[in-house]
């Protein structure tokens, strides 16, 4: 196991950037004009979409724990803390209104 994961990583590394590169070079200087990458750039586009969307695994962050310990706090609130809740958001936020009756942009 100790070999295997080291080539898969790489076997991993070289597929993703090559996916990432060809696609880009395929569609963005076609669609918006920008530049073809190399796959060096390839691989480090593929590494900052994995920072930004994929979670930091070492740190015990993930989006589904976030979730889910956000629904466990949600559910030991009372009915007036979730509400306290709603009004502090929509103070912070603003302009997110619970929807009226009737089509939007009618008056």
């Amino acid at each position: 196991m100790i070999v295997l994961a080291p080539v898969m990583i790489a076997i991993f590394v070289v597929i993703g950037g090559e996916v990432v590169l060809h696609l880009w070079n395929w569609l963005l200087p076609a669609l918006f004009g920008w530049r073809q990458i190399t796959f060096w750039q390839a691989v480090g586009l593929l590494a900052l979409c994995r920072i930004l969307f994929g979670g930091v695994s070492g740190r015990g962050f993930h989006r589904s724990n976030y979730r889910r310990r956000m629904a466990e706090r949600w559910d030991r609130m009372t009915p007036e803390e979730r509400e306290k809740f709603k009004q502090g958001m929509r103070s912070r936020c603003g302009g997110f209104e619970a929807p009226t009756s009737g089509t939007p942009g009618t008056a």
